[in-house]
């Protein structure tokens, strides 16, 4: 697929934009690996890790009224890892290390957030995957909070009864 080649061509120019970078991911909302430049990584748990991570990052934004996913930024005691919104069906993720320069870091990963935005909306569509009804930062998108839900209060899952009747001794 053509959109892999163009996405990393975008990470590798970022590689060269941000010192101290040390891997990138680009992926879909659902955890599938679009492109990767993750040395001593493995690209698909990062990937799966990065929309579980989104998953609960929109559930915040949404919980705190602070609207559409942007971006999310976790440190660690040897560097940082943020993830970036690329418009409504992928996300960047960088990996970098504790001396990364984090303005830098935030400027160009979001500068690249949207130009991988624009290269998979062009080529794949948008739409589809699994948050892909909550938009992930593309300006002019609804608000999707409900201002009439108190801050702090989540949906409620209800518990339903398994498709098939577990076995019972012997």
């Amino acid at each position: 697929m053509a959109v892999e080649t163009d996405v990393l061509d975008e990470l590798r120019r970022l590689r060269t934009r941000v010192p101290r970078l040390a891997g990138s991911l680009a992926a879909t909302v659902d955890g599938l690996v679009l492109a990767h430049d993750v040395p001593a990584t493995e690209p698909e748990g990062l990937a799966a890790l990065t929309a579980a991570a989104l998953g609960v990052a929109h559930r915040m934004t949404d919980a705190a009224g602070r609207g559409d996913f942007r971006e999310l930024l976790v440190r660690g005691a040897h560097g940082y890892i943020a993830t970036y919104a690329a418009g409504t069906t992928a996300v960047l993720t960088l990996l970098a290390d504790d001396r990364v320069n984090v303005g830098r870091l935030h400027l160009e990963g979001r500068r690249s957030g949207a130009r991988i935005a624009e290269l998979v909306d062009a080529r794949i569509g948008p739409g589809g995957g699994r948050h892909a009804d909550r938009p992930a930062g593309r300006e002019g998108a609804p608000d999707p909070a409900d201002r009439s839900r108190p801050i702090g209060t989540l949906p409620v899952r209800t518990p339903q009864l398994p498709a098939h009747r577990p076995r019972t001794g012997g």
